[in-house]
């Protein structure tokens, strides 16, 4: 690809940016959210026409038409959202538009379609059962599944982008084997992500964006993650663990949690929340931490067990309620039950308050676009204007988006699942900047979070749990990430 450029209203979003592959190669591109990456691949495979600029694929001027083309070609791409039906077998997700017609003419013939794709599997060395109904698979198992139906279109070039967000330890070695199979077979493969320990390990070269230019380009082995951070934000960022609790002994306890349970994941949870503190939740998937923040919240309904906030015991039966108590929520997945994306920046900031906005039955669009206006400021939320559609946003600036959101309502109580899943360092350093500012001001922070170096950057105590229940407890002047896995690894 040389000298891309590509402009939308109002955004600058490719600036004359180069990027080569290789067959057989892992090629990491990485910047900020909004550098550029999804837009160069949505280039490469048609979803976008470029302004200017040439693309040479196998040697020859390449100019695809639309996603559907890029495929015919050999140009595939797995898309971070998931994208195939989950009612559906998994044989018939792979070859959904292609079913096998083997030996009975007009009609479908499911058992050439599962042998065909048990073949595929034999291939990439996977055990998946070609029958099983897709929703009933892992988020791991799933993202498998597509990538063997991009395989399956006999594939030069696979674009990943972030592969691993929702993925155990365990499936990423497993996407990691099936890589480095694909790339012995000479699959040249770009990798978007923002996890430094993961290009580190996969990839064989690193290509860096920044607002919409080419940064450089770095063999793996003979870079360093600082370099790279560096590259990506123009400025050095350091990740230094927290060293003691910045909370008083005697602070107010604003949220305190007795014996809460709620369906199968949360059995008997207690704790404590004070004013001014971050409290991180930790734990492996599937340990009932996000279960026990949406019972909290009322996303789902409490079997037992007792809220109380700011010393007074509350009944939450739906989110209205916990709202109403000054709890807000920024969930595990913003853009499905965090955002409305097909609204503007303006549209979802107010969504929790919009009643407060209207008088004498006329909206307040002046003062909607005061108060929006003073948070996209306050946040640093980069967006051409206020009436910007949410989905035209990078995955950090729709963050901060939910953030405003909660501090227009003026919630005492923030639960954060996951605050900077899928966003880039420089982004993430912005998140853990304004939740340091928020405690200082008074606000109280539940943070859940599967990294490890996040938890012990940011909290001031730590609780784990495991299986559903809460196993360990630890001021952050004791913890570590021996300590913790300790707790999160002891089942019942």
């Amino acid at each position: 690809m040389k000298n891309i450029d590509k402009r939308f209203a109002g955004v600058h979003a490719l600036k004359g940016v180069d990027f080569d592959l290789y067959a057989g190669e892992v090629h990491a591109l990485v910047g900020e959210n909004g550098a550029g990456k999804s837009t160069m691949m949505k280039v490469l495979t048609g979803i976008h026409p470029k302004d200017s600029g040439e693309i040479f694929y196998m040697g020859q001027l390449f100019n695809p038409s639309d996603p559907k083309h890029a495929l015919e070609m050999g140009i595939g791409i797995i898309h971070q959202e998931l994208n195939m039906m989950d009612h559906l077998t998994v044989a018939q997700n792979i070859f959904i538009g292609r079913e096998s017609t083997k030996g009975r003419g007009l009609f479908l013939s499911e058992k050439d379609q599962n042998r065909r794709t048990e073949e595929l599997f034999r291939h990439l060395n996977m055990k998946i059962d070609p029958t099983e109904r897709l929703g009933n698979l892992t988020v791991g198992k799933q993202q498998m599944v597509e990538i063997v139906r991009a395989v399956s279109h006999d594939l030069k070039v696979l674009i990943l982008d972030e592969p691993t967000a929702a993925l155990t330890n365990a499936e990423i070695d497993e996407l990691f084997s099936i890589m480095r199979d694909l790339a012995s077979r000479g699959v040249g493969m770009i990798y978007i992500s923002h996890r430094m320990d993961e290009i580190a390990r996969i990839t064989d070269r690193v290509t860096v964006l920044r607002d919409g230019e080419y940064v450089g380009t770095r063999n793996t082995t003979e870079t360093s993650k600082e370099e790279i951070i560096n590259m990506m934000v123009g400025r050095v960022i350091y990740e230094e663990p927290k060293q003691k609790s910045n909370v008083p002994q005697d602070a107010e306890v604003v949220l305190r949690v007795r014996d809460l349970n709620s369906g199968r994941m949360v059995r008997n949870v207690s704790f404590e929340l004070r004013r001014g503190e971050i409290l991180g939740f930790a734990g492996l998937m599937g340990a009932g931490r996000t279960e026990t923040a949406r019972a909290i919240f009322g996303a789902d309904s409490i079997d037992s067990g007792i809220i109380e906030v700011k010393g007074r015991p509350v009944t939450i039966r739906s989110p209205m309620d916990a709202v109403s108590h000054g709890i807000g929520y920024l969930s595990e997945d913003r853009k499905r039950y965090g955002l409305a994306l097909g609204l503007s920046v303006s549209e979802n900031a107010i969504l929790p308050t919009y009643e407060s906005f209207v008088k004498n039955l006329f909206v307040q669009s002046g003062r909607i676009d005061r108060v929006v206006g003073e948070y996209v400021d306050k946040l640093n939320i980069k967006t051409p204007s206020l009436e910007q559609l949410l989905k035209n946003l990078s995955g950090g600036n729709q963050q901060k988006v939910v953030i405003a959101k909660w501090l227009i309502r003026n919630s005492d109580i923030l639960i954060f699942d996951e605050p900077t899943r899928g966003i880039d360092v420089g982004a993430k350093s912005e998140i853990y900047t304004l939740m340091n500012e928020l405690v200082k001001s008074g606000k109280s922070i539940i943070m859940i979070s599967s990294e490890l170096p996040e938890i012990l950057r940011m909290s001031d105590r730590i609780l784990i749990m495991c299986e559903g229940r809460k196993t360990g407890e630890l001021d952050i002047s004791e913890a570590n990430q021996e300590e913790i896995m300790k707790y999160a690894t002891m089942r019942n």
